[in-house]
């Protein structure tokens, strides 16, 4: 079977300039409080360090109220990151409505949110050196 060309709509430049548009509003939520994690962040200490190599996974525990610092060391990556709740695994990151909340590409006070009927957000982004 032919491959079609396909021609792109007349509008395509126009679409390619829109913003995201949010399917859930996020105002509502408990505001970033920015004093109050920098603070935090200024008094870590680190306890651990995992290196995860390419095409290769590993699993560490975060418990609640810790940090954890995700750090590309050999330059540009693309990484994946999975988060399940560690006292009831059928509780775990939804990627889908963490993009329906806060679109696709995350940063700064964004939070990584759990599975419905849950619902809840399971880690907050406090520092984005990428931003």
């Amino acid at each position: 079977m032919a491959k079609r060309a396909r021609t792109p709509p007349l509008d395509a430049a126009a679409r390619h300039r829109a913003l995201p548009v949010l399917t859930y509003s996020v105002e509502q939520l408990p505001s970033f409080d920015a004093a109050f994690y920098n603070q935090a962040r200024a008094e870590l200490s680190k306890v651990a360090e995992l290196m995860v190599l390419p095409r290769d996974g590993k699993a560490f525990e975060v418990p609640a109220g810790h940090f954890f610092h995700i750090l590309s060391v050999e330059g540009p990556q693309v990484g994946d990151l999975n988060l399940w709740n560690a006292h009831d695994l059928t509780e775990r990151f939804c990627s889908g409505k963490m993009r329906a909340l806060h679109a696709t590409h995350l940063s700064t006070d964004d939070r990584l949110w759990s599975t419905f009927p849950r619902l809840r957000p399971m880690a907050r982004i406090t520092h984005d050196t990428l931003d």
